[in-house]
């Protein structure tokens, strides 16, 4: 099955809202603020998805941020971001990279395959190293990390700081 990332875009359609309202707004640390949203709501959070990769109107603690669907065939099935670089507060709890995939298609080897193809869109904007945190007990996460190169830095406030080289 070919898989992919799109880049988010307003004309993103219902087959990506209904993902979004499938997957949890918080849940490990990954954050989706899509869900709970009205379709009008929706095309204006999409809309800010495009402003902060151009790096728009980013609030203090932001920097700019690609977001991508992640589609399997012709379906979305999790959703991932990748950050141009770090803050000190992302440092402690966010990372480089963030991905998710909708609880329907968990346990299908996604999110090794999502994970990859991030690293390569990082690769893309120049970075040479990246951060990806994740909750210290989220052991299908660190494994997903650890299959693609990540190395573990350290653990501490019940989270676990991986660097994994480009």
């Amino acid at each position: 099955m070919v898989t992919e990332l799109r880049e988010a875009a307003v004309s993103d359609g219902a087959d990506i809202y209904g993902m979004l309202q499938e997957m949890p707004a918080d849940e490990n640390g990954f954050q989706n603020g899509a869900h709970g949203k009205t379709p009008e709501e929706f095309a204006g959070w999409l809309k800010k998805r495009e402003e902060i990769a151009r790096g728009e109107g980013l609030e203090s603690w932001m920097v700019p941020e690609n977001t991508y669907w992640f589609y399997a065939g012709s379906r979305p099935v999790g959703y991932g971001k990748v950050r141009h670089r770090l803050t000190e507060a992302l440092r402690k709890a966010g990372g480089h990279i963030g991905y998710a995939i909708r609880p329907t298609d968990r346990g299908k080897g996604y999110g090794i395959v999502i994970l990859k193809l991030l690293l390569a869109k990082a690769r893309g904007l120049g970075l040479e190293k990246v951060m990806i945190d994740c909750l210290a007990g989220n052991l299908p996460s660190r494994k997903v990390i650890e299959a693609n190169g990540g190395v573990l830095e350290k653990e501490q406030n019940n989270r676990a700081y991986y660097w994994v080289e480009l």
